[in-house]
């Protein structure tokens, strides 16, 4: 199994539509990139966990799902290093590769010493790109195939049962 531990707001400070968005309103930036984890994580398979400081969002520690992603705010004096540290301590073994998304050049030789691999914003960010151009792709040639029925038929008949298919008049 694969765990993909991103620092949030390191991510919304690196990536150009997310570091806009933010200088507006940064609820709508975190929730745009638990949207694209989201959609990374149902291409890939990966489980996710998005960790966001908590001095953004003031008050006791909390966990929750959005989508498939795991998202926690960490308590109001932790840091979200200091969360990523350690759940890649925690998570890291036999069966599980941890990898980690920062920029934080500290954090990455943390996580290192634990046996935890790193991808920095920009990596992870083309990725994204990449399949949400691969899902683009594939939803263009899925459109372009064209399902002939299994009995033959003249194009008035097949579109009369379409018709009734969808309850039209």
């Amino acid at each position: 199994m694969i765990v993909l531990i991103v620092d949030g707001y390191n991510m919304i400070g690196a990536w150009p539509e997310l570091k806009r968005l933010k200088e507006k309103d940064l609820g709508q930036a975190r929730d745009l990139l638990i949207e694209m984890l989201a959609e990374y994580q149902s291409y890939t398979g990966d489980r996710i966990i998005v960790v966001f400081d908590a001095y953004h969002v003031r008050g006791l520690e909390k966990k929750h799902k959005n989508y498939k992603v795991d998202v926690i705010f960490t308590k109001e004096n932790e840091t979200a290093d200091e969360r990523i540290e350690k759940l890649a301590g925690e998570l890291n073994d036999v069966r599980t590769q941890v990898y980690v998304a920062t920029s934080d050049y500290a954090e990455q030789r943390t996580i290192f010493g634990q046996g935890a691999f790193r991808k920095s914003a920009r990596e992870l960010y083309i990725e994204i790109k990449n399949i949400e151009n691969q899902i683009k792709k594939d939803v263009e040639s899925h459109n372009q195939v064209q399902y002939q029925p299994k009995i033959p038929m003249n194009e008035e008949v097949r579109k009369l049962f379409e018709k009734w298919r969808r309850g039209d008049k």
